[in-house]
């Protein structure tokens, strides 16, 4: 099975999409970018070249993902959710050697109109909240909202808010499964 597009999306030679994959309308897949299997790419959405997206992720419409941006497995693009990729850009001085990375791990959400600086990690099953700027690596499971974007808590895998007892102890309210804290991270049991 091979990948599906809109006959208005662009998609330049050069790159590589999975199977399963759906590509909306008037989106653009740019040379050099690699896209994994069973993803879905909404409607005006831009992936720009080196850009590395997993399998089974979901970009919904109006998404930048520029150059530097790696998405693992199962991340979650908000709408109108966008990526940096320079400190501080300027228009008229060429930075395109400055490019810095930023790695969203496996099963992170990104909520709409969020901002994620570059040079930044987004942590695995960790929930950005809509309209939240992040400044900061994002710890795994943290639930991180505001401009700067500080964390209020946990999330489980189900991107349920995570309630912890006396002992440190919670339990996902959908999936049954059970967290722990200890020092500051959480460990899915």
């Amino acid at each position: 099975m091979e990948y599906q597009a809109h006959e208005t999306a662009i998609i330049d030679e050069g790159c590589h999409i999975g199977a399963g994959t759906r590509i909306w309308h008037f989106s653009h897949i740019m040379s050099g970018c690699t896209i994994g299997e069973h993803c879905n790419i909404g409607q005006n959405v831009v992936i720009s070249p080196q850009v590395i997206i997993g399998n089974h992720v979901k970009i919904q419409n109006n998404v930048s993902v520029y150059t530097g941006v790696v998405c693992e497995d199962e991340v979650f693009l908000g709408p109108s959710c966008v990526f940096t990729n320079v400190l501080n850009p300027r228009s008229a001085i060429p930075r395109k050697d400055q490019y810095r990375k930023t790695l969203v791990r496996k099963g992170a959400t990104i909520g709409a109109n969020a901002t994620i600086v570059c040079g930044h990690t987004i942590g695995e099953y960790a929930l950005v909240g809509a309209g939240a700027v992040v400044t900061k690596d994002v710890p795994p499971y943290a639930l991180v909202v505001g401009n700067p974007s500080k964390q209020i808590g946990w999330v489980s895998r189900y991107g349920h808010r995570l309630v912890f007892d006396d002992k440190g102890m919670a339990t996902c309210p959908e999936s049954g499964e059970k967290y722990k804290l200890k020092d500051g991270e959480i460990i899915c049991l």
